[in-house]
């Protein structure tokens, strides 16, 4: 690619992770495509797509307006869980499972820990389908779950209060993963493997032809190639308002993290595993102390309509408050806990909970991936090399449930 430079800036130490930049200018030549692939998104989705497209031969550029995993983006952040509880949507419990390898190797090679195996514990105040579709979906894969009562978890985990709780299921080869550094991370190797970085911002498409020739940046420029992916999380319906703006629904989220007792290594990650209550169907989860920030605790419902260019994010004083009393039911000796701190982030939902990764109804050369839906990160491996093998041409059978026509523009939650 003429008159293009890369240079990988990585940054390393305790608790930080890579990133990579490429600065300068593309600049474009009339009549010459500037690459194969263009991926708009550096999140979990378009970090990994831009990944797959990149070992597979392709001339990639990844592009995104404030960087990898930042602040702003559904993939920011400290931590997401990893697991294959699905009840019957076993088209999630195969992707986590596929993932789950891509995962644990990605932190092999890093240097710095991205998937913690501390496990994921959910518990319910009653036998319900969830429960039995889940057991019945992991016997069949193989998975080695756990069906745990109450006696059993107060005695794995006594420092959860389990009153009300008739069951519980454990899953021991899940638990956490790192999601800030993770995405970075890959964006470095992206970047060290001949992939091209831009922080850009990409400008809203509008083209007549049957297929997109280009995408052009906030600054005039234009960028070429043959195939175009969009993974922008909560901004798809920035770009594309007539197609999405009424299907995909960017709610505000809050999580806490509380600072544990001094030395009490009850909540420590081998101590305590990732958790969720499902409390009813009023659903919290959290994690143990990972990494010295505090013990997380959020409430996985979802949060009030957000602008991802202009939504401020200050915790609110009801979201904290309604936790502590969670955290003061569930766990007893953390009520009254310093604030270790706090993140407002979003979720970008489809109607129902199901991803959307399809082509563009009027251009065949474009794909759009997003509406992670709060469950989203675990899967960026296997969302990755499904995108990229529709981009190319190879998908052998399309998932219907991730297709544009399935995405209507009410919510009504099904998949958790």
């Amino acid at each position: 690619m003429t008159g293009i430079s890369r240079r990988s800036l990585l940054k390393s130490g305790a608790g930080a992770a890579a990133a990579a930049a490429l600065p300068g200018s593309l600049r474009a030549q009339p009549g010459r495509l500037d690459a194969d692939t263009i991926v708009i998104g550096a999140g979990v989705f378009g970090a990994w797509t831009a990944t797959r497209l990149r070992e597979g031969g392709r001339r990639v550029i990844l592009i995104d307006a404030w960087g990898p995993a930042n602040a702003r983006a559904s993939s920011g952040g400290e931590s997401r869980m990893t697991r294959g509880s699905y009840g019957a949507d076993e088209v999630y419990t195969r992707m986590a499972l596929d993932s789950l390898g891509e995962w644990r190797a990605l932190s092999a090679r890093s240097g710095l820990p991205i998937f913690h195996q501390i496990g994921v514990l959910f518990f319910f105040p009653e036998v319900q389908p969830f429960l039995e579709d889940t057991m019945r979906v992991h016997r069949r894969l193989g998975l080695p779950t756990e069906l745990l009562d109450a006696a059993e978890m107060r005695r794995r985990f006594p420092q959860i209060d389990f009153a009300g709780i008739a069951a519980g299921l454990f899953e021991p080869g899940f638990g956490a993963l790192m999601a800030r550094r993770a995405v970075q991370i890959l964006v470095a190797e992206f970047v060290r493997g001949g992939g091209f970085y831009r922080l850009a911002q990409v400008t809203p498409p509008d083209w007549s032809g049957a297929e997109l020739p280009h995408v052009t940046l906030a600054n005039g420029e234009i960028l070429r190639a043959n195939r175009f992916v969009f993974a922008c999380g909560p901004w798809l319906g920035r770009l594309f308002p007539a197609l999405l703006g009424h299907r995909i629904f960017p709610t505000r989220q809050e999580v806490f993290f509380f600072a544990p007792p001094p030395g009490d290594a009850r909540y420590e990650p081998g101590q305590l595993p990732g958790w969720a209550d499902f409390n009813a169907g009023d659903m919290y989860y959290g994690f143990p102390d990972l990494e010295g920030r505090g013990v997380k605790l959020a409430h996985d419902r979802h949060g009030p309509p957000i602008d991802p260019d202009t939504g401020d994010r200050l915790p609110s004083a009801p979201a904290l408050a309604e936790v502590r009393a969670f955290m003061a039911q569930r766990f007893p000796a953390l009520a009254g806990r310093p604030l270790s701190e706090a993140r407002v982030c979003q979720y970008e939902n489809s109607s129902n909970g199901d991803f959307l990764i399809d082509r563009h109804p009027s251009w065949q050369n474009v794909v759009l991936v997003g509406a992670g839906s709060g469950h989203g990160f675990k899967h960026g491996p296997a969302v990755g090399r499904y995108a990229a093998d529709l981009a190319r041409g190879q998908l052998r059978a399309a998932e219907p449930r991730f297709s544009l026509a399935t995405k209507a523009e009410e919510q009504h939650r099904a998949v958790h």
